[in-house]
């Protein structure tokens, strides 16, 4: 896509975990004052202007074609906020604005990711752990192998869960008694993290779409 309006940008705002409390400053105040805001439906109905404002909106959805024809087109005007949950540069629609806009046209503000909210609700580092997403995608088997001392952060979904994926750890060298936190809704009032063992966690209902950390 061809650059649309050079003096416009497009800024990328991590709004965080869920909570507004774990979102940034800058993201909050970008958001407060944009002209055009793009995001999830949930987030648009928590953070966009009221609609006498004037506010243009677009709420993001399969039709990703759609969502930067839109972004486009109100270059021409304004800067374009568009929110994404958790942290731009893991796993959001940031990989499909590069792909269609000048990176120098693109300004990032960093939001805190879910995955950093569960390594520091453990108080555990994360600078030598292994992250994957299993949300939407199958990670490479090496990226699930085992090493002793391993630690192993998830992205979960609907499908690939806490019930689903410690038989795949097992498979690549997991033991069976490694640790496993279940992590879900962090950063809401009613998180909930449960620390079990991988052959414990196959016997329990499946918790989805949350956070999982191994440990080897």
């Amino acid at each position: 896509m061809e650059n649309a309006a050079v003096k416009h940008r497009i800024v990328v705002a991590g709004i965080g975990p869920g909570n507004p409390d774990y979102m940034v400053p800058l993201a909050k105040q970008a958001i407060a004052g944009a002209k055009a805001l793009v995001g999830g439906r949930r987030a648009l109905a928590q953070f966009a202007a009221p609609a006498a404002s004037g506010q243009q909106t677009l709420a993001v959805t399969r039709d990703i074609a759609g969502v930067m024809a839109f972004i486009e087109r109100e270059l021409h005007q304004h800067d374009v906020v568009v929110m994404v949950s958790g942290d731009p540069g893991y796993y959001s629609l940031l990989d499909a604005l590069r792909r269609n806009f000048p990176a120098q046209q693109i300004a990032v503000i960093p939001g805190i990711s879910a995955l950093q909210l569960a390594f520091a609700r453990l108080a555990l580092p994360w600078h030598d752990a292994r992250l994957v997403s299993f949300h939407g995608r199958r990670p490479p088997a090496s990226a699930l192998c085992y090493e002793p001392g391993a630690v192993l952060g998830m992205l979960t979904d609907g499908e690939q869960n806490s019930k689903t994926i410690p038989p795949l750890l097992i498979e690549q060298g997991w033991p069976k008694d490694a640790k496993l936190h279940i992590c879900t809704r962090l950063s809401y009032a009613d998180e909930e993290i449960r620390t079990v063992s991988l052959g414990e966690a196959m016997e329990l209902p499946a918790y989805a779409s949350g956070i999982l950390i191994a440990e080897g």
